[in-house]
């Protein structure tokens, strides 16, 4: 995840990953380059959410969505690349899908 990221499954957290993200595009590298680097973004985030949100992962396909318990399926590894396109937040999509979280 980079030597700049101290990973500790926060929600808050995710703001660094965010700036990193934005870092790397702000590099101008292909998105073909940095998609391993995106998919284990993506996958951090969906654990975050898994942890503390009471999620579980889903697969099928070869795709990978994280499941919160209302019922929702929410993609974090397309919202990692969402992100380096300049479109997402891995922040806001954690704190969106543990909106609807049941306690």
């Amino acid at each position: 995840m980079g030597a700049r990221l101290r990973p500790d499954y926060s929600a808050q957290s995710l703001w660094r990953v965010d700036r990193l993200i934005e870092e790397m595009r702000r590099e101008g590298k292909p998105p073909g380059a940095v998609d391993n680097v995106l998919r284990g973004f993506g996958a951090y985030a969906g654990e975050v959410i898994a942890r503390h949100g009471g999620a579980e992962w889903w697969a099928t396909g070869g795709e990978h969505w994280v499941r919160t318990p209302d019922g929702r399926l929410w993609d974090p590894i397309d919202e990692a690349r969402r992100c380096y396109a300049g479109h997402g937040s891995l922040r806001l999509l954690c704190r969106d899908a543990m909106s609807g979280r049941r306690t």
